[in-house]
């Protein structure tokens, strides 16, 4: 347990092994090949890691619409419908709506009458049925305690006749689809202390009276049609003024400024926000308001509008970017960790993951103790003499190896050439012969016969 501890406080430090291993050094490649890839393609080209962001973004937009169209029912008749009627709010609004189709009911009065059928949840059998005082959910007035039996209804007191309910099943300002809408947008990126405006910078006063946006003609145009913002949904606007919708139109601001502000443009999209299945109880965008009138008696009367049309909302987004060293380091500094992450896996896997994954660790780590081999040092130290007399000896045995090799080579030669002539033989066979060579190396060589008994 003590070494474990005393283990903590030892530090370890790197070793270079080089291993001649093609697959990790393979998947080190591709791995710092991809590493590079990200962090110049995606990190600095891409996405521009280099520059500082900034996505608070400031703006204004200012509306305003034009057009005009005739309406003709048959409860007031012929109408001409200008901006300032079919525009709510008229003053020009980041949201505003504007009608595409209506039901009206005209002189309504304060009075008595039946609570219209289609508000009733239940008919009314008898007076008991209709509370005194009691509002009708949902309903036009107050119950006056009276069951009217022709329409199985409460009697209520209210705006009488109540509101109409049909709607026509052809959108009554259908000329609506030609009116132009002109969005002028002001943004500001208050940490460059930039600021800009969707419109051309032009000196042609006459520019705006006859461009109509166009993403590929006329980009910078900010006078839209209202028909074609309803077809870049996906929609046709005659059927969309039929319920009513609702339609985003979004600005993107997305400014380099480290290139000149005319770069810095407007891009935009558009969008249904409501569903749009036409069955469905969700699509389509409708409310109610009144106009009020007096009569020559001073009676007031009213005009109610049940309207159907287009809610637009414009959202603006935006981010600007421009050179900083601070994002810069810190992106390279992230590129190399990855590239060190690389390394730490590739050594993993061929440390631990490997057959053969025992013999690297033994050369990859080293354990090194000073002070052990400071020892080691002063254990071997000799004196100058003994140096000396290993230095003879060296030189005496280097002596006698040259000897030793002069006399086997001497040998090797006599060997060589009695091999080739071959002991003499004597005529007498029944002698026995035996070679016998002379103790100094092989210089001479006597044969002797012993006589055989």
């Amino acid at each position: 347990m003590a070494g474990f501890f005393f283990s903590l406080l030892n530090y370890k430090t790197e070793k270079y092994v080089i291993a001649e291993n093609k697959k990790i050094g393979i998947l080190f490649r591709v791995y710092q090949v991809a590493v590079l890839a990200y962090v110049i393609g995606w990190v600095f080209v891409m996405r521009k890691g280099y520059q500082e962001k900034e996505e608070a973004i400031q703006s204004s937009v200012i509306t305003k619409l034009k057009g005009v169209a005739l309406t003709n029912s048959s409860d007031s008749g012929p109408r001409l419908w200008g901006a300032e009627d079919y525009v709510i709010p008229p003053n020009g609004e980041q949201v505003f709506f504007v009608v595409t189709n209506f039901v009206e009911t005209p002189n309504q009065r304060l009075g008595l009458c039946a609570e219209s059928f289609k508000v009733s949840r239940w008919t009314m059998l008898s007076d008991e049925d209709c509370v005194e005082g009691e509002a009708v959910i949902s309903g036009h007035g107050i119950k006056t305690g009276v069951c009217v039996n022709s329409t199985g209804t409460c009697e209520i007191q209210g705006w009488c006749p109540v509101g109409k309910s049909h709607r026509p099943p052809e959108p009554l300002l259908s000329g609506a689809e030609n009116f132009t809408i002109y969005i002028k947008n002001f943004i500001r990126f208050p940490k460059f202390e930039f600021s800009k405006s969707n419109v051309l910078e032009t000196s042609n006063d006459s520019y705006l009276k006859g461009c109509t946006y166009e993403k590929v003609e006329d980009p910078y145009c900010p006078i839209f049609r209202l028909g074609d913002l309803v077809d870049w949904t996906g929609n046709d606007f005659q059927e969309m003024a039929v319920k009513g919708g609702s339609v985003a139109i979004l600005i993107e601001w997305n400014c380099d400024l480290d290139r000149d502000s005319s770069h810095c443009n407007p891009e935009y999209s558009f969008t249904r926000l409501d569903s749009n299945i036409n069955n469905s109880i969700t699509s389509g965008y409708n409310f109610r308001y009144a106009r009020y009138y007096k009569d020559a008696t001073g009676e007031d009367f009213r005009t109610l509008y049940k309207v159907y049309g287009i809610r637009f909302d414009i959202m603006i987004n935006g981010r600007a970017g421009r050179f900083n060293i601070i994002p810069t380091v810190i992106a390279v500094g992230s590129g190399f960790a990855l590239l060190g992450a690389g390394a730490f896996a590739c050594d993993m896997i061929l440390l631990y993951m490997m057959n053969t994954s025992s013999f690297y660790r033994e050369r990859k780590f080293e354990i090194i103790n000073f002070k052990k081999e400071k020892g080691k040092h002063k254990d071997g130290k000799v004196s100058h003499r003994d140096r000396k007399h290993r230095k003879q000896a060296d030189a005496l045995g280097e002596n006698n190896k040259a000897e030793v090799n002069d006399n086997t080579k001497v040998m090797e030669e006599n060997r060589s050439s009695t091999e080739k002539q071959g002991p003499t033989v004597p005529r007498n066979t029944g002698q026995r012969y035996a070679p016998i060579l002379s103790p100094s190396g092989g210089e001479s060589r006597h044969i002797t016969f012993a006589p055989k008994y």
